[in-house]
């Protein structure tokens, strides 16, 4: 199938998400996996990680049209750049397996955008989900370089910040109950998005869709207390990059 959309469509989006989605996020990760790297550059290792995802995922499922190329092909971008950083010398997560549940959660919600623009635009979906990468990109790369100089409600509005929070949390030891939220959103955001998608050309599941975007932005951003959730929360942050 991948090979296939190799052969019979233009080579321009699948360049571009390995530049975009693996080579520079790796060149970034060779200065961030340094032995005992804190502070400002710990703080990129996130958002570096959402944006390879983010890159490869949304661009390769809307060059392709298929949701399940963007997801293997992003799961397989994060995972390398992981165990890449590591092979450097970066600490390993100290529970893998909510590493892999944050990439898979990320990498679903951001092929199925993908997926939509291949529907809603075609040929040039691809196009879009480039831009919207580079513009998730900026503001998540300005918040982890200058924290604060964004609003919290800003980048709560973000999918990619979503994302960073809860590859962060994974791969420094939170417990991904202090990401929760993110993670919902990354799913119900995924789900409406899935909907549009399939009701194509339909236009009033983009009320769906929209509706459940800011919704659960506003929960990420307002962070409600979940009972049965029994997990202390109390040291998460409002999302920052």
């Amino acid at each position: 199938m991948l090979l296939a959309a190799l052969r019979n469509g233009s080579k321009a989006p699948w360049l571009t998400a390995a530049m975009a989605g693996v080579a520079a996020p790796a060149a970034a990760l060779v200065v961030l996996a340094e032995p005992g790297t804190s502070g400002p550059q710990a703080a990129f290792a996130g958002p570096v990680l959402a944006i390879a995802l983010m890159a490869v995922g949304m661009i390769t499922a809307s060059a392709s049209g298929r949701i399940r190329v963007g997801v293997a092909l992003a799961l397989a971008a994060g995972a390398g750049l992981i165990l890449s950083a590591q092979a450097m010398g970066a600490a390993p997560s100290p529970d893998p397996r909510a590493a892999g549940l944050a990439l898979i959660v990320a990498s679903t919600s951001f092929a199925v955008r993908g997926g939509l623009f291949a529907r809603s635009s075609g040929r040039k979906g691809w196009w879009i989900a480039v831009a919207v990468v580079a513009g998730e990109a900026a503001v998540l790369f300005t918040a982890a370089a200058a924290p604060g100089a964004l609003p919290g409600w800003l980048l709560a509005l973000l999918p990619a910040q979503w994302a960073s929070a809860a590859i962060d949390a994974a791969l420094y030891g939170r417990p991904l109950g202090t990401v929760l939220w993110e993670l919902l959103a990354l799913s119900g955001t995924a789900a409406a998005t899935l909907l549009v998608a399939v009701l194509w050309p339909r236009r009033w599941p983009y009320l769906i869709m929209f509706g459940t975007w800011i919704s659960l932005s506003t929960l990420v951003w307002h962070r409600p207390p979940l009972p049965l959730f029994a997990i202390d929360t109390t040291g998460a942050e409002a999302p920052a990059g």
